[in-house]
């Protein structure tokens, strides 16, 4: 098992990382540490509760917790909404409970979103323990503590800081993910690559194959080092204060209105954020930031990948995307402020781009090419 440290203003806590986890002593200790005598409620989605509810229960029981429930909403990202959120409150009232008890997020990143945000706003905030089942909450979402729900108007429109006490990822899960949630913990991986570890990227292109089969020792090594590299810039910036967690972001203001008018049915969100990279790379060569020969790798890379670079949704038009974008959480003023790449392994933050240009490389990537 692998073990690192996230420290930021508010908090400290481990990421535990490796196969059966859920049994592994050295995680049964820190699970200890975390909820020993405390009641927890384990919240899941209609997919995964079944898979590893029982699991999750008997790891809580042998860490010393008590009173140990499930609550299990709808799969998918249509439910990751203040409904949803409003049934599992009454979930926590119905088991009791208090201050001093824990929610337990088991999942993909909508369960972490979703029972992330129950735990930061009921009776205003109690424990946060993430057991992350799907490659892009183990290499992303369970790790930083943002956590939140979507509106018809747009993604994570709703949502709070909330820090985990403990991250457990179990790569054993990964076993029953399917080939289309595996290639959306992909895309998250090559945003890493792109936007803060050349050396990544590189590795991901010369090993496609191995990442697409789940060889895991490659998948373990890459699950370490994008927790890492999350670690590094949320220790930096907890709240986006001072713009550094910003680039984590690259790819997502596109993928986040390719998400919001599809109504969640449509492009899933790795698929939505590796169009949203193709997008963005391609703005940053009509600005004259990125060298298109970097925009070209960052295409084959996401290709060989099987992810899409192109929408053929005709709901997407220019004037509707730009519309979301505007309503984007980092707009400000109702004007867009995009992360662009400026190399592999380098992104930027740039405001109020010419819209001209954000309409003609929209228009450029609907369409088969």
């Amino acid at each position: 098992m692998r073990q690192l440290t996230v420290i930021t203003t508010s908090a400290s806590y481990p990421v535990c990382i490796g196969r059966e986890t859920l049994a592994c002593p050295e995680a049964g200790q820190a699970l200890r540490a975390a909820v020993a005598g405390r009641a927890c409620l384990v919240i899941s989605d209609s997919q995964v509760g079944p898979l590893y509810g029982a699991a999750a229960r008997r790891a809580l029981e042998a860490a010393g917790a008590v009173a140990v429930r499930a609550a299990v909403f709808p799969a998918g990202e249509a439910a990751k909404t203040l409904d949803t959120v409003a049934g599992l409150y009454r979930e926590a009232v119905a088991a009791g409970l208090d201050r001093t008890s824990a929610v337990v997020a088991l999942g993909g990143g909508v369960a972490g979103d979703v029972a992330g945000f129950v735990a930061a706003t009921f009776l205003r905030g109690i424990m946060l323990v993430q057991m992350p089942t799907s490659l892009l909450a183990m290499v992303d979402s369970s790790v930083g503590g943002k956590v939140g729900v979507d509106l018809p108007e747009g993604k994570n429109l709703v949502g709070a800081f909330h820090q985990p006490v403990l991250v457990l990822a179990d790569l054993a899960c990964l076993g029953t993910l399917p080939p289309r949630e595996w290639r959306c913990g992909l895309a998250e991986i090559v945003k890493y690559g792109m936007s803060l570890d050349a050396a990544l990227f590189r590795r991901l292109a010369s090993e496609t194959g191995p990442l697409l089969a789940g060889d895991p020792a490659l998948i373990e090594d890459i699950v370490a080092r994008c927790c890492q590299l999350k670690a590094e810039v949320v220790g930096a910036d907890e709240r986006e204060e001072s713009g550094r967690r910003v680039i984590l972001n690259y790819g997502h203001t596109f993928g986040h209105a390719i998400e919001a008018l599809g109504g969640y049915t449509g492009l899933n969100h790795g698929e939505a954020v590796a169009v949203g990279m193709a997008m963005a790379a391609d703005l940053a060569v009509a600005l004259g930031r990125l060298p298109p020969a970097a925009a070209a790798e960052q295409e084959r890379l996401l290709t060989a990948l099987h992810l899409p670079v192109r929408l053929d949704d005709p709901r997407l038009t220019a004037d509707r995307m730009l519309d979301a974008m505007r309503r984007d959480k980092k707009s400000r003023g109702g004007r867009l402020r995009l992360v662009l790449p400026t190399d592999i392994g380098r992104v930027e933050v740039v405001a109020d781009p010419d819209e001209s240009l954000v309409r003609q490389v929209i228009g450029g990537r609907r369409g088969s090419a």
